[in-house]
């Protein structure tokens, strides 16, 4: 009886051993995919005018982000919910703060996009790939990067989701 799950164990272990170098090479090949496949083409553009809740209205569960962009839509600034939701925590307690960090927190139905964007966003070039997009999610802790070609025109928008969507795939 042993010697039977002894075996049947070491097949097992076979078999996770065969999966996870399946997997290394799968996980390998992902680094090499460009950016351009992965990426969500259809995401939020706003323009620098457009008011602060009207872009909130916009949001829903799958857009998290909006990218700002110009008349030719080149990338002028992005902003996402969390970027909104720092102007609703007032300054703690304590802290000592100038007139202009208090202003700040005056959010009103006058607020623009322009008020409150990211005026220079970590991008990713539309001809890169995984690799450096992980890479550059990581070292700087973004999970949107807008994508954008040599003159700064928006193609898309990559997210850590799209990217675990894929290791998902290719993972089965």
């Amino acid at each position: 009886m042993e010697r039977k799950v002894a075996r049947i164990m070491g097949k097992r272990k076979l078999v996770l051993l065969a999966r996870k170098e399946e997997l290394s090479h799968n996980i390998k090949y992902i680094s090499k995919v460009p950016v351009r496949i992965v990426m969500d083409r259809e995401f939020l553009k706003v323009q620098p005018e457009t008011p602060i809740f009207e872009l909130i209205g916009m949001f829903t569960s799958e857009e998290t982000s909006a990218v700002v962009v110009d008349e030719r839509d080149r990338l002028i600034g992005f902003i996402t919910m969390k970027d909104l939701l720092s102007y609703f925590v007032p300054p703690r307690k304590y802290s000592v703060v100038g007139f202009g960090l208090l202003k700040r927190y005056a959010f009103t139905r006058a607020s623009r996009v322009a008020d409150v964007m990211v005026k220079r966003p970590i991008t990713i070039s539309v001809n890169d790939d995984l690799g450096h997009a992980i890479k550059l999610m990581i070292e700087t802790g973004k999970h949107h990067l807008p994508v954008i070609d040599e003159e700064r025109k928006v193609h898309g928008i990559l997210e850590v989701k799209d990217i675990i969507r894929l290791i998902r795939i290719v993972a089965m």
